[in-house]
């Protein structure tokens, strides 16, 4: 059965260090909640509770489940895969110890720190990738990554492809995955991603489904994205400008992708991300018009 979360980033809660400030997570965790969505993910490493038993109760308090864990790692540079391991680790326990044994690691690419990916977000080119070489060390820190989650916690890990990081676009995807072991790492499959970054979701979704764990609801609105190539805008500043807009409202086609997850007999979590930033919009209205459109597609 699909069950629907929603995510803290859709609060304004980002990895990035971005101006204004966003919700705390007994905000998010309530609205999340009587928006009407079954889960959350954790958001960043101390934005909610970090002691085991206190974040069941939080997320007991309010008949949630935890879904997931982003972990963002700079995995081109090989001096910061122990440090990212660790991280990856740490969380993973604690969801696993909070007694989540089937929520995921969404693992990243240490998305925005680099400044030619970040400015050339949405409209990358192949000269602006990874070497050969820098790809097996990203391919090698992954599954180490999701090797030692695996093996100290139990949990699985999934890659999310990300505007703005290493991997992108659907031939970076492709190459991704063909260097890293299926076994231990699985791909989270978000559809404002793939669309913004060149790729057809829908296409994704059929041509990646063996690798597929976990998927994120995200809208792409073309007019912003075919606006910030014109204009130069930097992966902030498309943010800002709404390109991740409220689900059909953009050019992601959500019915023939429900329709292809039906057909695959997905069983696993959808989490919707609308990345509301402070000062944007009114998340709670967001979340609840996002689970509507979700509710009018069957789901």
């Amino acid at each position: 059965m699909i069950k629907i979360a929603n995510a803290p980033c859709s609060w304004g809660v980002l990895e990035f260090d971005l101006e204004g400030k966003a919700a705390g997570f007994e905000q998010v965790l309530d609205e999340i909640r009587e928006t009407g969505y079954e889960g959350s993910e954790l958001g960043d490493w101390g934005f909610m509770p970090s002691v085991p038993a206190q974040l069941k109760w939080e997320l007991d308090f309010r008949g949630l489940s935890m879904v997931g864990a982003f972990v963002p790692i700079a995995l081109k540079d090989p001096s910061k895969h122990a440090a990212g391991v660790g991280l990856a680790v740490k969380t993973a326990k604690l969801m696993a110890d909070a007694g989540y044994p089937d929520a995921f690691i969404v693992l990243a690419d240490d998305n925005g720190s680099v400044k030619e990916r970040t400015l050339n977000a949405g409209r990358v080119t192949p000269e602006m990738g990874l070497s050969k070489l820098e790809w097996q060390i990203f391919a090698e820190g992954a599954n180490r990554v999701a090797h030692e989650v695996k093996t100290k916690t139990g949990l699985r890990t999934v890659f999310h492809h990300h505007c703005a990081g290493y991997v992108e676009t659907p031939d970076e995807i492709d190459q991704l995955l063909a260097l890293t072991d299926p076994s231990i790492l699985g791909l989270v499959l978000d559809m404002g991603h793939s669309r913004y970054g060149g790729g057809d979701p829908l296409a994704a979704l059929k041509k990646h489904k063996n690798r597929i764990w976990h998927i994120h609801f995200k809208d792409c609105h073309p007019n912003i994205a075919a606006q910030s190539r014109i204009e130069g805008w930097n992966y902030f500043q498309s943010v800002g400008h709404g390109v991740f807009c409220e689900l059909g409202k953009g050019n992601v086609d959500f019915p023939a992708i429900v329709e292809e997850l039906t057909k695959q007999e997905y069983c696993g979590w959808i989490v919707v991300e609308q990345d509301v930033l402070p000062g944007m919009g009114n998340p709670k209205v967001c979340a609840l018009r996002n689970r509507k459109y979700i509710e009018s597609l069957g789901l």
